[in-house]
């Protein structure tokens, strides 16, 4: 028997045991303590399976905060760091990422993925809840869960509450010690016309103005306080100068495009509501009216201003002169595919610069650089996918980048990438279709702007370099770097599959209180494809059930099934007018290799319990 109360329209489901936690890296904001599964009996714990690259990881984080801070008494949170990237297994770079997205609770530095495997976790985010006795209650996969949870939290301190199981009092967290720096995390940089340095301090949540030595504050702009008021930002990331002077801000945890005006020091709110966007939002109409998700860097191109929006995978466009925002590329799926900007995949574009006839784009979850032509169609110079990255140089055909976050247009036609986990620049040449390295030894550069050249000097570009905190500026070389070649595929091991037909089972529970949300049609949405996509002989596309058969053809050994899903649920009461409705969505990216004697069901859980799974 399980010991939460489930779904009203669900059985109860056999009770599993939580497998211990275990992590190389060991433990973060404990003050140095050592903790074990046994330590937090009595306590509702939930593990946080995130990875900093992740968009969605840190919407969750976001989403955490409330209930974090109402439950502080009974519930613990653990995030179980489960790297993607090689730089996100090396351990300060986790230390970085836990002071950088202001996460107050212990993590969990699991660099081998030993938890994630235990837990049989397939997706970044997933939470997993456990009850005070030790056994798992639920499992939840995307975002959009805080409700579900927080109505679970309420019935597990109920419950064990009469059976005297739950362990109230203070948590494990110690925060760590502040250190003193004029900027912590910066994210974006822009060179204003006196030729000052506009930084986007993201930790802080501010704006800094530098002097010309991209050193000396100047100033700063906003509160330092996490907010959406007229004086504050949440993680400001890129900045933009439009035709009238001001400056465009993506905040990008408000969900917004704000504005700087450098001589009055106004800041205003041109785009976006403060909430974010979820499928079946509006995606286009009057900025102030329409939700964003996550905006990472904008620039100005073709009489808009031109947005990465990372937390949909997706571009738009703010126009200025109409007051209207809009989808512009990008179909919310996640991936790499060129063509016309309606139908391509893109994977966290978080940044962008304006070059003449091409918008370069860092696409940073495929280690990819593309590119929007004025046709509006879509290219990509140096990339292949979600699980191929590295450090590699020469043809732009087989070279490699890992997650780069910035790109900066050179005087000479290429582009200067801010080659973020490989800590280091790297320009791609469209006129030769090189990739070669400018500069390493850069601590997570981020961005990067080009200052002289054209008449005034030597050209320079100063590196925005993130997780060393300060602006570095660097002679552009004659000469590329000589650096050693190696490449990498994610370390998550391919899921083994039977040839022929496969059935793929979506697992939705609507949480407790809840049902499907009927009022308008099918509350459910299920889209596949595959890369390549002549992996799938039958089941690719879209459709409103969450259990499919799918057939892999003959001849195709192995690839990656990308699941997209959604759902809608509602209060179940019918004495309320209006019910409150929550979304719930998750795209999966799962390697498959086609072996005899392979499963014959991929089961996906995006909310609940696999029933298949808990009774094996």
């Amino acid at each position: 028997m399980n010991d939460a109360a489930p779904a009203s329209n669900t059985p109860r489901r056999a009770r599993v045991r939580a497998p211990e936690l275990i992590g190389k890296g060991g433990w973060l904001n404990t003050g140095g303590k050592e903790y074990t599964l046994a330590d937090f009996r009595g306590r509702i714990l939930i593990l946080d399976f995130w990875t900093f690259c992740c968009v969605n990881c840190l919407h969750v984080l976001d989403e955490l905060r409330e209930l974090e801070e109402r439950h502080r008494d009974t519930v613990v949170i653990i995030g179980v760091h489960s790297p993607k990237f090689v730089h996100e297994a090396e351990h300060q770079a986790v230390v970085d990422a836990v002071e950088r997205y202001e996460v107050e609770h212990p993590v969990l530095d699991d660099p081998e993925l030993a938890t994630w495997k235990q837990y049989a976790v397939r997706a970044w985010p997933t939470l997993v809840v456990i009850d005070p006795e030790g056994y798992v209650v639920a499992q939840h996969a995307g975002e959009g869960h805080a409700h579900a949870i927080e109505t679970l939290v309420a019935e597990l301190e109920a419950e064990h509450e009469a059976k005297g199981t739950l362990r109230r009092g203070d948590g494990p967290y110690v925060p760590p010690e502040p250190v003193a720096t004029d900027l912590r995390f910066p994210g974006k940089a822009l060179r204003l016309p006196g030729g000052t340095f506009l930084v986007s301090d993201t930790t802080r949540h501010q704006l800094v103005e530098l002097a010309a030595d991209g050193e000396t504050v100047l100033r700063r702009i906003g509160s330092g306080e996490r907010g959406f008021g007229p004086d504050s930002f949440s993680e400001p990331q890129g900045l933009a100068l439009l035709p009238d002077g001001k400056v465009a801000v993506a905040d990008t945890v408000n969900h917004a495009i704000r504005t700087f005006d450098p001589e009055t020091g106004e800041i205003a709110t041109v785009a976006g509501t403060g909430k974010q966007w979820w499928q079946g939002s509006a995606t286009s109409g009057p900025a102030l009216d329409v939700d964003l998700s996550s905006p990472w860097d904008v620039a100005w191109w073709q009489d808009r201003l031109w947005i990465a929006m990372a937390g949909v995978h997706q571009l738009w466009t703010y126009d200025q002169a109409t007051g209207t925002v809009g989808a512009a590329a990008g179909t919310t799926n996640e991936g790499l595919v060129d063509g016309p900007a309606a139908e391509a995949w893109f994977a966290q574009p978080s940044g962008l610069a304006a070059a003449g006839d091409r918008l370069w784009i860092a696409d940073s979850e495929t280690s990819a650089v593309r590119w929007l032509d004025t046709d509006l169609v879509v290219h990509t110079a140096v990339g292949t996918g979600l699980f191929d990255f590295g450090h590699r140089d020469g043809a732009a055909s087989q070279a490699l980048l890992q997650h780069p976050l910035g790109v900066t247009a050179l005087p000479d036609g290429s582009v200067a990438v801010s080659d973020t986990y490989n800590h280091a620049l790297r320009r791609y040449d469209p006129a030769t279709g090189e990739v070669s390295t400018l500069a390493t030894d850069l601590r997570e550069p981020s961005d990067a702007v080009l200052v002289g050249g054209e008449g005034s000097g030597d050209p320079e570009i100063v590196v925005v370099e993130s997780a060393r905190h300060r602006l570095t500026r660097l002679r552009l070389p004659e000469e590329a770097v000589r650096v050693e070649s190696v490449a990498h595929r994610t370390q998550r091991a391919a899921t083994e599959v039977g040839p022929g037909k496969l059935r793929l089972d979506v697992i939705f529970q609507a949480p407790a209180g809840q049902k499907l949300d009927l009022r308008y049609g099918p509350s459910t949405r299920l889209l596949v494809s595959s890369t390549p996509p002549e992996l799938l002989a039958s089941g690719d596309g879209a459709d409103t059930d969450l259990a499919r058969d799918l057939v892999l053809a003959d001849g195709v050994t192995e690839g990656v099934l990308h699941v997209s899903a959604m759902a809608a649920s509602c209060d179940d009461d019918p004495a309320i007018e209006y019910p409150a409705c929550h979304v719930h969505q998750q795209d999966w990216g799962v390697p498959v290799r086609v072996v005899e004697g392979g499963t014959e069901r991929l089961a996906l859980v995006l909310a609940g319990m696999d029933e298949g799974a808990a009774q094996q």
